[in-house]
């Protein structure tokens, strides 16, 4: 049986905002209940109203920091893609937000379910978009924090968001019929797979390319690719427990936590090594070499 496209698995083992549509969306043949491996129960019982604690906690922490890493940006004046820097941390935050909504565990009106997790969704791809595009802006190919270069940004992260958002709501609440789900054994969506899962994946390769050859190519620097290989690498452990490591959390906690809580956790530290390792390539000043006559603006020879 052909994976591509199926949920089924993901579902089973692991908390997703995709599958919140999935159990709304029931088609002719199926009631839309799906299987669980492990059942996430919380910390209070089996009906408990907040079921996934630890990940809420953490959205709001995530929150918090990022306001923090807004703050800081906007302290850099002559950094290059401070503006664009901004909006990818806002379109973090508002997906953290959308977050505690969609796996939250709290919500029981399925309608307002699928609407905050389509949301989620949306963001998480609009959010890699922005990603990539401020790799892009690193190029300096037009003058980066002018109203064109972020209402580009802003516009075509809009246009993703309402894209992926449209195929999640129609998923979740079946009004075309293009995106329903009968059989319960596969759980298939080809459009939701693509837009949620693989294409944010490849702009996220897309954007550590682009960075790469920035620095090593351009800049000639080392010492940021430590950063961008960490934040890299917090990203990838992030989805090895979100996808890999969920169920067995959940079975070891008998359903009171799972991988859910620790992909939260490890997004949260890739961001922030993200936003040191921008600020490390975009310095306008070196403290330890604010004396060296060899510094100029937006650059630094070791």
């Amino acid at each position: 049986m052909s994976q591509f496209g199926n949920f089924h698995d993901f579902c089973r083992d692991s908390t997703l905002p995709a599958c919140n549509l999935f159990t709304q969306a029931s088609g002719s043949q199926w009631s839309g209940r799906i299987d669980k491996s492990c059942e996430l129960v919380g910390f209070v019982g089996s009906t408990a109203r907040i079921r996934n604690l630890g990940s809420i906690i953490l959205c709001a922490l995530a929150v918090i920091v990022t306001g923090i890493l807004l703050w800081l940006s906007d302290r850099k004046k002559a950094a290059v893609g401070r503006r664009e820097m901004q909006v990818l941390l806002l379109a973090y935050a508002v997906t953290q937000i959308a977050e505690i909504f969609s796996v939250g565990g709290f919500l029981t009106d399925g309608k307002v379910l699928v609407w905050f997790s389509a949301i989620h969704i949306g963001m998480i791809t609009a959010t890699s978009w922005i990603l990539l595009v401020n790799a892009i802006v690193g190029y300096q190919l037009i003058d980066d924090g002018t109203p064109l270069s972020v209402g580009m940004t802003v516009a075509s992260a809009l246009a993703v968001f309402v894209g992926v958002a449209y195929v999640a709501v129609d998923t979740g609440f079946n009004h075309t019929g293009r995106f329903r789900i009968d059989d319960p054994t596969t759980l298939k969506n080809y459009a939701l797979y693509v837009l949620y899962l693989l294409f944010p994946l490849l702009l996220i390769v897309g954007f550590f390319i682009l960075e790469s050859v920035l620095v090593l190519g351009v800049l000639r620097e080392t010492r940021p690719m430590v950063l961008l290989s960490i934040s890299a690498l917090l990203f990838a452990i992030s989805q090895i427990f979100n996808f890999v490591l969920s169920v067995h959390i959940c079975s070891a906690t008998s359903g009171k936590i799972d991988g859910a809580l620790f992909e939260t956790l490890f997004v949260l530290l890739a961001v922030v090594v993200l936003w040191f390792f921008w600020s490390s390539i975009t310095e306008d000043e070196w403290p330890e070499d604010s004396m060296n006559p060899n510094l100029i603006q937006g650059e630094h020879y070791p």
